[in-house]
């Protein structure tokens, strides 16, 4: 993992790194002494170790003592993934300073809505409020653990009367990058109980009247950033990485001496060096390591396969993570797991949702694994890590100057678990190692920490809460003045285009974990309308946001001429017709669709062009528009330019009929003249 937090900073210009080392210390040095970052020229990377530190303001108190910062830094988290440049944010920290020497730290952050059923972000982290300063982005408030029964927050009446203007936010995301001044380490050293960087530090300074300190805020927008701090972040933030969120920081890109990895279709990464049986299925955004030999009629999907792993035959592995070194016998079963380096699962072993099997583990025969489990080889401690020991797996930080000089509190232990023993037990006959019990009340909690999907009956006790109690009263949204200028008009342009965005991407992702993982289509029905409330989304939108997810998956499934691209299509729109068929409730909606094709067709995938109207007409055909939809569609065009009746001239035949009972003699002959050109298509739909 540090490999991508000094990839990109040695990307960003960055000349000189301190890592600072504390837990797992010697395992970080050894690690980088014996890779490629002492070699690179104008990049030097410097370890600091320490066993007494437990916290990040105890590792920025020794910083301090070392004097090795003398000017403006950047704290960052050792467990970054970031493509982000520096030098925007470098310089408005520099260029606040000069105007206001309390303007001390510039905190990084970028949009990322919560779910407004679990309250948290696709990180796993806590829902995040925060009120800013529109006109200065200067940070008012900060408060990641509010209380979320109560539906509100609670705000200073001086911060209102103080500010005439200010924004509330849960709409962002903490992205752990900060720009300080020297002063920061200075409070750190003067103040002994500045322990945890948020707990403590911000929110400390944000009530501190005497010093009058400040901090600011740097928005993101296209690049990308977050942070490593719990099972279900390694999920997210591993699939961003193989969709290609994080470029250059991707797979096939080496930045690290990694072995090379070839990127084909459907986001397969592979090494050229692996075994791979001739019956054996790889899935979309899947990886595949080095040296890794995978048997016969085994199916990887939507996973990563570390180097040197022993795959067998009939073994089935959806949503995992398999390290380095791993054995998996013959007939088993993964779904949703982590198995860390050198684990042994022996044949027709099944390791259920959530599981993570820690190093060199073995599972017996025929043994399952509960769901949510932790294994080691270690029994489970007897009584729970104090807070400070807590704290410091919360708080890996790092320091950049803005000479290029980076501190990097790298701390491997980055997953904590609070747990107490109540029972150990081995895994199966020949197994080695132990099943760590989780505390009464705690296994509620487990799904939204970990890798697995939120279950079906979860977010289905989450969704019937969230209807409104009748007698409950109703906050009424503010109307727009009349009398708004044009700049607050293109603001709210801009952020309804990023709002539909970022929705679209999520019902994507959604609806592409349905198709690899065999998620059923009514938990899919579901996890869209939790997003379609966190968005504050329209059917409509919902409709043309899976619409477009359905078409992507028909055009990326692999074709060499229009008549197999029509084929494809047929056949995913009638595998998914019944979701699509759920979210087109009335003529709007449908037309929605109508229009989300068009746009299509025009601009990300335009093969679909010349089969526009073949493709509407199979639409009709499965009960998916209505005769009125496409009517009503080509109405609403009979003034535009020429340039936008393309797709209308196009299925005129179609449009102008009376009655469509049955298929269009004109659309038989077009199928039939485009089967002759493309050597041969059954009209498979028809």
């Amino acid at each position: 993992m540090i490999d991508y937090s000094l990839a990109w900073l040695e990307s960003a210009g960055v000349e000189e790194v301190f890592v600072f080392c504390c837990a797992h210390s010697k395992q970080v040095i050894n690690y980088i002494e014996n890779s490629q970052w002492l070699s690179l020229p104008k990049f030097s990377v410097t370890t600091i170790e320490s066993h007494d530190s437990v916290s990040a303001g105890d590792a920025l108190r020794l910083i301090y003592e070392r004097n090795v910062i003398h000017g403006d830094f950047v704290l960052i988290s050792g467990d970054t993934v970031s493509n982000m440049c520096l030098t925007q944010a470098l310089q408005e920290h520099k260029e606040r300073k000069k105007k206001d020497s309390n303007a001390i730290m510039t905190m990084v952050i970028k949009k990322s809505k919560p779910s407004p059923l679990t309250h948290q972000t696709r990180l796993g982290t806590d829902e995040l409020f925060i009120a800013i300063n529109p006109d200065t982005k200067q940070l008012m408030y900060y408060e990641d653990k509010a209380d979320d029964s109560k539906g509100m927050i609670a705000l200073e009446k001086a911060l209102l009367i103080d500010n005439p203007s200010m924004s509330v936010h849960n709409d962002k995301q903490d992205c752990y990058i900060d720009i300080c001044s020297p002063e920061v380490l200075s409070l750190f050293t003067d103040n002994f109980d500045y322990q945890h960087l948020r707990r403590h530090f911000v929110k400390g300074l944000l009530v501190d009247d005497i010093m009058g300190y400040k901090i600011f805020t740097h928005e993101i927008h296209s690049s990308y950033a977050a942070r490593v701090d719990n099972f279900r972040s390694y999920d997210t933030i591993s699939k961003d990485i193989l969709q290609r969120w994080t470029y250059p920081l991707v797979p096939d890109v080496q930045f690290s001496g990694n072995c090379p990895i070839k990127l084909e279709r459907q986001g397969m990464y592979r090494a050229s060096d692996i075994g791979l049986s001739r019956s054996a299925q790889l899935g979309p955004f899947t990886f595949v390591g080095s040296g890794t030999s995978i048997g016969d009629y085994s199916k990887i999907s939507n996973s990563v396969i570390g180097e040197g792993c022993s795959i067998g035959s009939n073994v089935s592995i959806e949503g995992s993570y398999i390290w380095n070194n791993v054995t998996i016998q013959d007939d088993c079963k993964l779904s949703h797991a982590i198995v860390c380096e050198g684990v042994v699962i022996k044949s027709g072993a099944v390791l259920e949702p959530g599981v993570v099997l820690s190093f060199k583990v073995v599972v017996g025969p025929q043994f399952i694994v509960p769901a949510y489990s932790k294994v080691s080889l270690l029994p489970q401690p007897t009584k729970q890590d104090s807070d400070e020991e807590l704290e410091y797996a919360d708080s890996s930080s790092g320091i950049l100057e803005s000479t290029c000089k980076v501190l990097m509190l790298y701390i491997l232990n980055l997953f904590s678990w609070f747990i107490v023993l109540v029972g150990c037990f081995l895994v199966g006959v020949s197994g080695v190692g132990y099943i760590w019990s989780i505390c009464e009340g705690g296994h509620e909690e487990e799904w939204k920490h970990s890798i697995a999907p939120i279950p079906a009956d979860k977010l289905q006790e989450l969704i019937k809460p969230t209807h409104p109690d009748p007698g409950s009263p109703t906050i009424p949204h503010p109307q727009p003045r009349p009398d708004s200028d044009s700049d607050s008009e293109d603001a709210d342009n801009e952020n309804l285009r990023d709002e539909s965005f970022y929705f679209e991407r999520e019902v994507e992702a959604t609806f592409l974990r349905a198709v690899h993982e065999g998620v059923e289509q009514d938990h899919v029905i579901l996890e869209v309308n939790s997003l379609r409330l966190s968005y504050n989304m329209a059917s409509a939108d919902c409709a043309g946001a899976i619409f477009s997810s359905v078409m992507k998956l028909a055009f990326e499934t692999p074709h060499g001429t229009n008549g197999e691209l029509l084929r494809n299509t047929a056949s995913v729109i009638t595998t998914w017709r019944d979701i699509l068929r759920h979210y087109l409730q009335s003529i709007d909606e449908e037309i929605e669709v109508i229009m989300k094709f068009e746009e299509m067709c025009l601009e990300s995938t335009k093969e679909f062009a010349p089969l526009f109207a073949q493709i509407l007409h199979l639409l009709y055909d499965k009960d998916i528009l209505t005769e009125d939809a496409i009517v009503s569609w080509a109405s609403e065009k009979e003034g535009a330019d020429e340039s936008d009746k393309i797709f209308v001239k196009q299925s005129e035949a179609f449009i102008q009929e009376n009655s469509l009972p049955d298929p269009s003699p004109m659309f038989l002959m077009n199928i039939q003249n485009l089967s002759q050109q493309n050597g041969g298509i059954r009209q498979q739909y028809i």
